[in-house]
């Protein structure tokens, strides 16, 4: 897993293809809007059935999810003021956890990707956009 910080502020993680573990490991602390888990079980494990009660929840921020099922993608990551951090790229089979600040993206392959965010979508009061930096201002960290 990587983990995109501003100083102590969490921007992003990043579950890489390769990431693994045993049993269930929830990646996102309770109060994440967002939740996050990966599983690992062997065959012939049960998963009790099960429903989810209603329970009311107040999402101020909208976090998003993003399975990479094929190609290449380059996020931009910027903090809440849209000063830009650094880029990372994505591949086939990684996931990423927007939690905070902004980002933009540029498709370096063709891409099919998943995106999983809270609804109801707000159309445009769900996001403000601004201009990003261009392809010779990217910054990878080490």
């Amino acid at each position: 897993m990587e983990l995109v910080k501003k100083k102590d502020k969490l921007i992003s993680i990043i579950i890489r293809n390769d990431y693994k573990c045993e049993g269930v490991d929830f990646i996102t602390p309770n109060e994440y809007s967002q939740q996050v888990a990966y599983m690992h079980h062997p065959t012939g494990k049960k998963i009790d059935a099960h429903v989810h009660n209603l329970v009311h929840r107040n999402v101020v921020m909208t976090q998003e999810v993003l399975f990479i099922k094929k190609g290449k993608l380059r996020v931009d990551f910027y903090d809440e003021y849209e000063d830009y951090l650094e880029s990372v790229i994505l591949e086939s089979g990684d996931v990423i956890l927007l939690v905070s600040g902004g980002h933009g993206f540029t498709v370096l392959e063709e891409v099919e990707m998943i995106e999983v965010k809270q609804g109801p979508y707000s159309g445009d009061a769900d996001k403000k956009r601004f201009e990003g930096i261009s392809d010779k201002e990217v910054f990878y960290k080490e």
